[in-house]
């Protein structure tokens, strides 16, 4: 290490431009390289070409370079900023650091937290993936590491930021960990949140919580949403000014100071509904109204599209910017935003125009109101709602999205996510526990939680014994069979039974009636599923009917499958799969396939060699053939058995 080091020094010391002049400088003096000053010799230390590894050398050479190379001194300080530029907004600019600590530190938190997410794969694998599996207390050892979060969360993204086609298993458990980690920040900021006063939670902060809390990976930050509405909202001063320069809400105020006048409040307004819905082109998302992505206001500001109440949001918080005071309206299947007519504080509900902000915010009166749902409601629905109901009005719908998917990875998530949020807000809800306990319960998950669960709706409400003691009793269940996992069950292609299977784990397949793109993670020498399942999917229509290999496969749209040998070939052009749930049982991509990871070898263990071997013999033939015939067809060579 140490004569790597002294080669570097002498190259720094000794190339072209200062650094040489330095170099030549020492020489003509006859001094050596420690005779320089402090600060020169720290310049050369920071130099880029020199590693962690050769200032740890460096440091050890001689009581002068060590001096030099002080844990609280500009060249530990560099090697930190150098390596993790992510962690430099956690200090102040002219914090007194002690960098060397700070980079063993995160260093040793690196190394851990491999080694912790390397063990998962052995500990969490199943064949046959359950979706929305979760490693539940397991994150507790994380925990028990004592290392800063920051710094945790530094090395998951290192992780996830590394080459896109390796490590995918390695990527896949630290995916979930960093996603697990955020939501529990974001659930203590919400807690948090609803401790306040409710004149101090602001509908804005609540709503971007939200979206936080359902896109944990993605970057949100009530400061970036509050910037680009600042943007809005200059854009909406400069066409005011235009039809009234002398207007009040053009001068630097306090946004909490709200106009009286009404006639100001009216330009205003209408100055909005030109900036936001002719300018900018917001509007309601009719043809895609139950896409999650309506309700994400990162997503709505991105997309200028949303539903009632996420547009409310926004339009009422612009609105409040420039001293309009507008509420919200919990009316019934269409969120909407209130605006009194009076000086004072109204109860009648006549005295108010109500804002249809997803209808490019038209204004209503009461009777119009009832148009928009087709039938009458009593003047409770009129009145305005505290930020907290707004929150479960959002929540819930999110809620109502989760339950209408069909029984995807991305809907089961929705559904587990917004029912953590719902809990948060109201965890006296007795319906939406006992669906989180059934939810959990379906899906294999947690099952210490599921018994809290159980208990919290037993003390709640005494009625619900009956469901209660069938959850319990099936949850204990779960638990001793977790508690005694049984051994992966090993497929071998050399035995008989399995003679047929024509292809292997890790092989890009396309299906032929279909023409989805997907890639095997397991086969069956035989159709496994039961009667109905065979019937429904006219599995006896097929040429070789249940009797035939099937295999489960992940698919480029993000569902799982199982398909028969007889609807499956090579695909003549791999790619990747853009699949959750790949990096579960695969290691790495290489171009022609999939490499499985080690536990998806120990139940398949013949099937590596058996993958190398199809697709060097299929796309080799395909390359010969290019110029001549065009590209074989897959099934004209069979793969020999071993």
């Amino acid at each position: 290490m140490m004569s790597s080091t002294s080669g570097k020094m002498a190259a720094v010391c000794g190339g072209d431009g200062c650094l040489g002049l330095i170099g030549q400088i020492s020489d003509a003096q006859g001094k050596k390289l420690t005779d320089l000053p402090a600060e020169l010799l720290e310049f050369i230390l920071c130099f880029p070409v020199l590693s962690y590894f050769d200032i740890a050398s460096v440091s050890c050479s001689c009581k002068r370079l060590h001096d030099v190379c002080h844990g609280r001194g500009k060249v530990w300080e560099h090697q930190y900023k150098l390596r993790w530029p992510r962690l430099l907004k956690y200090y102040r600019q002219l914090e007194c650091c002690d960098w060397l600590k700070e980079f063993r530190t995160r260093q040793s938190v690196g190394l851990q937290i491999r080694k912790t997410i390397e063990s998962f794969s052995k500990r969490f694998f199943v064949e046959v993936p359950c979706v929305g599996q979760v490693l539940g207390d397991s994150f507790k050892e994380l925990e028990s590491l004592g290392a800063p979060e920051h710094f945790c969360e530094d090395e998951l993204i290192s992780i996830l930021n590394s080459d896109k086609r390796k490590g995918l298993t390695l990527k896949y458990y630290a995916k979930k960990i960093l996603y697990f980690l955020r939501q529990q920040n974001v659930l203590k900021s919400l807690k948090g949140f609803l401790g306040r006063s409710p004149d101090q939670q602001c509908p804005l902060e609540g709503a971007v919580l939200i979206d936080q809390y359902c896109n944990p990976l993605a970057e949100i930050s009530l400061e970036s949403i509050s910037a680009q509405l600042e943007e809005i909202t200059a854009k909406i001063k400069k066409t005011l000014q235009v039809k009234n320069p002398t207007h009040p809400s053009l001068r630097e105020a306090d946004e909490d100071v709200l106009m009286e006048d009404l006639v100001l409040q009216r330009q205003i307004v209408c100055a909005l509904n030109s900036v936001l819905y002719e300018q900018l082109q917001y509007k309601g998302n009719e043809s895609d109204y139950y896409n999650p992505l309506n309700s994400y206001l990162h997503q709505v500001l991105t997309r200028r599209t949303g539903i009632p109440i996420s547009l409310s949001v926004l339009y009422l918080t612009l609105a409040k910017k420039l001293g309009v005071k507008l509420e919200p309206v919990n009316f019934p299947n269409h969120f909407l935003l209130r605006w009194c007519q009076r000086s004072e504080r109204s109860s009648d509900i006549y005295d108010y125009v109500y804002i249809d902000a997803f209808g490019k915010g038209k204004q209503l009166t009461a009777k119009e109101c009832e148009y928009l749902i087709g039938h009458q409601v009593t003047s409770d629905y009129y009145s305005a709602v505290s930020t907290e109901e707004m929150l479960l009005r959002m929540v819930g719908n999110l809620l109502n999205i989760g339950k209408r998917g069909e029984g995807s990875e991305k809907s089961y998530q929705l559904l587990r996510d917004s029912l953590d949020l719902y809990l948060t807000i109201n965890p006296d809800n007795v319906q939406y526990l006992l669906l989180q306990a059934r939810l959990y319960f379906h899906l294999g998950i947690w099952p210490e939680k599921v018994l809290d669960i159980l208990q919290h709706i037993q003390a709640l409400d005494p009625s619900q014994h009956g469901a209660v003691g069938y959850l319990v009793q099936h949850t204990l269940e779960h638990i001793q069979h977790k508690n005694h996992p049984a051994e992966p069950v090993v497929k071998r292609r050399s035995d008989q039974e399995n003679r047929e299977v024509q292809y292997s784990t890790g092989l890009i397949m396309r299906h032929k009636r279909s023409g989805y793109n997907c890639v095997v993670y397991g086969w069956d020498a035989r159709c496994t599923m039961g009667l109905e399942w065979i019937t429904t999917m006219r599995v006896h229509q097929l040429p070789n009917g249940p009797d035939q290999p099937f295999y489960s496969v992940l698919v480029q749209d993000g569902t799982s499958r199982y398909a028969a040998q007889d609807n499956l070939e090579l695909h003549p052009s791999p790619l990747e799969i853009s699949h959750p749930e790949v990096g579960r049982y695969f290691s790495e991509f290489r171009d022609s396939h999939y490499m499985a990871n080690e536990q998806l070898q120990t139940c398949y263990p013949e099937d590596l060699a058996c993958t190398a071997r199809i697709t060097q013999e299929l796309y080799s033939t395909l390359s010969n053939g290019s110029d001549q015939e065009g590209p074989a067809e897959p099934q004209e060579h069979p793969v020999e058995k071993s």
